[in-house]
């Protein structure tokens, strides 16, 4: 019990660690690369505050524990917007500006449908994982596509900060890239085997366990990216980082996780997780998005809303595990 704890903490302090490294090596590389700060901050960085859950979960699948993967995903979601949205506006009044993000809220939803959708049955197939995974090369030609017609952005403005704040030599950029990675690997391989051992102590699924401790964890590198931009005051970049990084766990990291083994989800995953990540989706967009062109904040009100629903699902989730 003692170990497989301490891997779990092991492996998510080194997770986060790398995750920021991993970020900063691949931003940097590809700005050396030519790619503009718009297309890195809607690619490169929603990419790399996934990367956790993308190897958590692609290895949970690969070690056959495919709930512990739609776990993360779909927890970490969750997180992302009541842990870290919520947070971080209640710490401040978050002010959206940018064009692109309102562009991706619909998108966001979208896919969170489509999730619903296939998890009618209780099951993700390899063949709707496959769509997850086209769906996620239909958003990439998207971003490439809407990058270069796209004007002045204020992402675009708070990524170039970001960038120079930052600066690395080329060498540099490429060796924190290839360092970040392999630490994720390695880290999440930890945690992985820690997340499992513990479940089969408690008696729950790995499920619960990945909509909870692991999910947490995999989100706390996009909650200090966040605590970062907020004292830069980049709040593009808050938003930004959320919705990217929901958009890449519902696609990348659940359909690669399918790919590799067909993951079965209780009715419970879509009555309640499902239910509670869509319910949370659309209030932040509700939140976030400006009706008549204006800049929208959300406000702290609005930010303790989604709060203290992650704080109530979190609650719920551990009382589970507490009385299983």
């Amino acid at each position: 019990m003692l170990l497989a704890l301490l891997a779990v903490v092991i492996g998510l302090v080194l997770l986060i660690w790398s995750a920021e490294k991993f970020i900063d090596g691949a931003a940097a590389t590809s700005r050396w690369l030519g790619l503009s700060p718009l297309l890195i901050g809607m690619l490169v960085i929603g990419f790399g505050t996934s990367a956790p859950e993308m190897m958590v979960s692609v290895l949970a699948a690969v070690q056959g524990n495919p709930g512990l993967a739609v776990g993360n995903a779909y927890g970490s979601n969750i997180a992302n917007i009541g842990l870290v949205l919520g947070f971080i506006a209640l710490m401040a009044p978050l002010a959206v500006h940018s064009s692109v993000i309102r562009k991706e809220m619909p998108l966001l939803v979208i896919v969170m449908m489509l999730t619903g959708y296939m998890l009618i049955d209780g099951w993700v197939t390899r063949l709707e994982a496959l769509i997850l995974l086209v769906a996620l090369v239909l958003f990439i030609g998207y971003s490439i596509w809407s990058s270069r017609r796209q004007q002045a952005d204020a992402l675009e403005e708070e990524v170039s900060e970001t960038l120079d704040a930052k600066p690395m030599s080329r060498g540099k950029s490429i060796a924190w890239t290839l360092i970040g990675l392999a630490l994720l690997i390695a880290s999440s391989r930890l945690l992985v085997w820690g997340a499992v051992e513990i479940a089969e102590m408690f008696g729950v699924s790995e499920l619960i366990i990945g909509l909870t401790v692991v999910a947490v964890g995999t989100s706390l590198p996009e909650l200090a990216s966040s605590i970062s931009a907020l004292r830069r005051r980049e709040h593009d970049m808050v938003l930004g980082n959320v919705v990217g990084s929901n958009l890449f766990n519902s696609l990348a990291v659940v359909g690669l996780a399918g790919v590799i083994m067909p993951i079965e989800a209780g009715r419970e995953v879509l009555v309640r997780d499902w239910s509670v990540m869509i319910s949370m989706t659309l209030l932040m967009v509700l939140f976030a998005f400006s009706w008549r062109g204006r800049p929208r904040r959300i406000n702290r009100l609005e930010g303790g809303v989604l709060f203290t629903l992650f704080i109530a699902y979190t609650g719920y989730m551990v009382s589970i595990v507490l009385m299983s």
